[in-house]
């Protein structure tokens, strides 16, 4: 951990790790958080942890810092809560005092999914990011509708994303085929190249977007090879790969924790454990997911809420039947809109209860403290005191003895004179019947 002094940060070393200025941060929102933490220093999170974080203020200097208190709370949509997509995730840079973080620093793209469970929550993959590599392999992993959503979920981020098909010196491995599966994707700009990972010259391919001050990250399901690219990036061996297993073409998680890296270059690569759940969070634009030809079409539809099933005059099914527009891809694109759909609609749901419970609270008198709003019997009278109007009080019929409630007769038996010991219905009113 270095030691906290007062001298300036070395913005020269920072920029090896990805600071995006040449001196001190131009960005006003960076400006006030650094004014409201005098005697802070930036740094950058390059690994992540259940445990915490570790920081970086240079290449191959790492230090561990502790989360702020709210941090280490349940991550909860509430005023008092902080969720998960609003902590540091890698990538992010953040103002420490050299042992705790203190401030988060906004982001510029972030690449987010919905998180597995029963509660919607945000899980950031990475921060800060220029280019994201979707690796996928030419064996059983290739699969051109999870490339199509992984497109979704980068382009949603803001991030530039390029395919990179690994594994092409295998027997069967057909790189012309994947291209020409994904040629629709190319023909939305989106680069896609073959390599072979464990060639020493396959970093080569990679160049041109990792130039110095950028930032790009490897996504990817298990097994198909990003751990092999980040070796030979550095030049050296920092993540050992793992072997795939060959009746089901399914890898280990030979990466189990997010981590930066730092390149000779002067850029910066990330590498991410293997992702088998890709759901959306509701925040995506489909156009930007590699659509945008669809979203064209469907422009183009008789109708504007437009289901593109059996409805007449949709533009996109007759693409569909001129055999311009894959019918695969079309099933994909629906049930991707369904999907941003549905999480947009429980976003707005939590956002919602997050707003409702930062009103004003509810009027009426304190209660006790260790008493249940339920259980509490003081509350009516303190609303009588506080001129509240209450729904009047029910007559009492008096009886002569005094104010207790006169006695109601009893009712006749429906069955007179019957063998069977009637005692009445027990769920009518008043004393039950009498016999006879």
């Amino acid at each position: 951990m270095p030691g906290m002094t007062d001298a300036a940060p070395d913005y020269a070393t920072l920029r090896r790790i990805g600071w995006p200025w040449e001196g001190p941060a131009e960005d006003p929102e960076w400006q006030a958080l650094a004014a409201a933490h005098p005697g802070s220093r930036p740094a950058r999170v390059i690994e992540q942890h259940r445990t915490g974080y570790v920081l970086a203020e240079a290449p191959e200097v790492g230090f561990r810092a502790e989360s702020p208190p709210e941090w280490m709370r349940r991550p909860v949509f509430r005023p008092d809560g902080v969720p998960a997509h609003e902590r540091a995730a890698v990538g992010d840079w953040v103002l420490h005092d050299g042992r705790r973080i203190l401030a988060l620093l906004p982001r510029r793209t972030a690449i987010k999914r919905a998180a597995a469970g029963e509660h919607y929550q945000q899980q950031v993959i990475a921060a800060n990011v220029d280019t994201a590599f979707v690796v996928c392999g030419l064996d059983l992993d290739f699969n051109p509708r999870r490339i199509e959503r992984y497109l979704l979920l980068v382009g949603g981020g803001g991030v530039q994303p390029v395919v990179v098909l690994t594994k092409a010196d295998l027997d069967g491995a057909n790189a012309e085929a994947a291209r020409s599966a994904l040629a629709s994707v190319a023909a939305l700009g989106v680069a896609v190249g073959a390599l072979v990972a464990r060639d020493p010259r396959a970093a080569g391919g990679l160049a041109p977007w990792l130039a110095p001050g950028r930032t790009g990250v490897l996504v990817g399901s298990s097994g198909a090879g990003k751990s092999t690219p980040t070796n030979t990036l550095p030049g050296q061996a920092r993540m050992k790969p793992g072997q795939v297993r060959a009746r089901a073409a399914r890898g280990r998680h030979t990466t189990t924790y997010r981590a930066l890296l730092a390149l000779p270059s002067g850029a910066c690569l990330i590498d991410t454990p293997g992702m088998r759940e890709l759901k959306p969070t509701g925040e995506e634009e489909l156009a930007d997911g590699g659509f945008a030809d669809i979203e064209a079409l469907a422009a183009r539809c008789r109708f504007n809420d437009c289901a593109h099933r059996s409805e007449p005059g949709c533009a996109v099914r007759a693409a569909v039947e001129a055999g311009t527009l894959d019918a695969s891809r079309l099933a994909n694109y629906l049930k991707l809109r369904e999907e941003v759909a549905g999480a947009a609609h429980r976003l707005a749901s939590r956002l919602a209860q997050k707003a409702d419970a930062r009103g004003p609270a509810r009027k009426g008198p304190p209660r006790p403290p260790g008493r249940s709003r339920r259980r509490w019997a003081g509350w009516r009278p303190a609303l009588r005191s506080a001129s509240v109007d209450l729904p009047p009080p029910r007559p009492v019929r008096l009886s002569r003895a005094g104010p207790a409630a006169a006695p109601r007769r009893a009712r006749r038996c429906p069955w007179p004179g019957s063998s069977r010991a009637c005692r009445g219905p027990r769920s009518a009113p008043g004393p039950r019947a009498r016999c006879g």
